[in-house]
């Protein structure tokens, strides 16, 4: 069922109920307030009546002897019963117009008159005549000797209640079908936005050009909102699609270069490279690298992986100084590599205190050895790259400072994203390892942060949350 059905819908249900309220309670309220006309009618006769029977001076006897004569009902006036109720229950006396018929006597206002008190009750007749009936009591010497009462037939109040009631049905269905005509028309306007954005994102599915967007509306409103919204998912689904078809186009040329060098190496050493001690050695020697190589690509893409299912990491103690140290040894050897033993960069070890905070040991260890990579790839011969450590304010801050080239402006918010190489850099690398090691970092809760100016050189920052050393016994 369509939207604008539903809410039409519930509009319609919504309406009618209110209407059958509004109903009911005029309903209510006007035979509230005909009763009441009645009831002040019945109330001003028979206190007309009781009157002048108080008046006469034999008023006891004249009840007791039924010498009591009661004038009819005015002609025009509605028709008023009237009869006069001894103490035992017995009529005493009846108006003209009560010849051939009769009130009945009603016990529970007759017990309400023995108190002293007057009383209303709505009854039926034998005939099945609703009857208002009043009864107040005659009182002597203070001792009740009978009541005089008064009834109305409810006849034209129920022709009143009964017209009004289908008059005002009428119009409350007319009203509700007028209504929820507008409550259909509301809805198909309210929702007219939601079918063009519909209609503007059946579009852009139908196209593989993922940079079409939906124009936003003039009102800050929910459609604004929406479309909003939907834009950003569109921009963030055409970085996803951008990241698949980098990460493609990268693993493939990874993984390109390696297979070509083995297959070569492989194919001279079928050409009698094998018999050749020294050219046999300098081929596995090369074959085994870019096997490395392959490994590593496997590993960081199968920890990305991880990553996004939610792998959680197994925490303990770790002192980051010694931790650096390790990294610091290891820093060494990365920068001698393919430099004939010796270091085409200088390391150094800044400041260091000593810190303890609570994670996973190998993956800080890759985290920073990442950091140090990227540092060396991106320096120049001669350049200098710095490890340091601090305890500031319950955080440690381990920064990888380096004179390299540094990174572009442009290029700053997006360097810890998967598969990105800044330009104009060559490369040297398919881009996980800074994202890897963003995500180490948020999965200790910390952060990782960078500074950096062209020319001058880099400084990564690492803020991990301090750990309280445990208690020795």
């Amino acid at each position: 069922m369509a939207v604008r059905t539903r809410l039409a819908i519930w509009y319609a249900v919504v309406t009618a109920g209110i209407l059958a309220l509004y109903l009911l309670l005029s309903l209510v309220l006007l035979r509230a307030q005909l009763l009441g006309e009645v009831d002040r009618r019945l109330a001003a006769c028979t206190a007309e009546v009781r009157s002048e029977l108080l008046q006469r001076a034999d008023f006891r006897q004249a009840v007791d002897e039924g010498r009591i004569r009661l004038s009819g009902t005015p002609p025009g006036a509605p028709p008023i019963y009237i009869q006069v109720v001894r103490g035992n229950q017995s009529v005493a006396a009846r108006s003209p117009n009560l010849i051939g018929w009769r009130l009945p006597l009603d016990v529970d206002l007759m017990a309400i008159n023995v108190q002293g008190r007057a009383g209303y009750k709505t009854i039926t007749t034998d005939e099945g005549v609703p009857v208002r009936l009043y009864s107040l009591p005659l009182i002597d010497s203070g001792r009740v000797v009978g009541a005089v009462q008064a009834g109305y037939p409810l006849l034209d109040v129920e022709d009143t209640l009964q017209r009004t009631w289908t008059t005002l049905a009428m119009g409350g269905v007319l009203v509700l079908l007028a209504l929820s005509l507008a409550g259909w028309w509301l809805a198909s306007l309210a929702l007219r936005p939601v079918d063009h954005i519909t209609q503007a994102a059946l579009q852009i599915a139908d196209t593989p050009d993922l940079r079409q967007r939906l124009p936003l509306p003039r009102a800050h409103d929910e459609t604004y909102r929406l479309v909003s919204t939907f834009n950003a998912m569109l921009d963030r689904l055409a970085r996803v699609i951008d990241a698949q078809q980098r990460l493609g186009a990268d693993v493939s040329h990874e993984l390109r270069t390696p297979l070509t060098t083995i297959r070569g190496n492989v194919a001279l050493l079928r050409r009698g490279a094998a018999d050749d001690p020294q050219e046999r050695e300098i081929a596995l020697d090369a074959i085994e690298a870019e096997v490395n190589r392959m490994s590593r690509l496997v590993a960081d893409l199968l920890l990305l992986a991880q990553a996004d299912a939610g792998m959680q990491l197994e925490k303990q103690p770790v002192e980051m100084d010694t931790l650096l140290l390790e990294v610091y040894r290891q820093a060494h050897a990365m920068a001698a590599v393919g430099s004939g033993g010796v270091e085409r960069v200088a390391v150094r070890l800044g400041h260091e205190d000593q810190a303890l905070v609570l994670g996973d040991p190998d993956r800080l260890r890759q985290l920073l050895l990442n950091l140090v990579d990227n540092a060396i790839k991106y320096t120049p011969r001669g350049g200098t790259i710095t490890l340091s450590l601090y305890r500031e304010g319950g955080w440690v801050r381990v920064s990888v400072q380096d004179t390299g080239v540094g990174i572009p402006p442009e290029a700053l918010p997006h360097i810890f994203e998967r598969f990105y190489r800044m330009p104009r850099q060559g490369r040297k690398g398919v881009g996980l390892g800074l994202a890897i090691a963003r995500w180490i970092a948020e999965a200790h809760g910390g952060r990782l942060e960078v500074e950096s100016q062209v020319g001058q050189g880099s400084t990564f920052t690492l803020w991990l949350p301090e750990a309280k050393a445990p208690l020795v016994s």
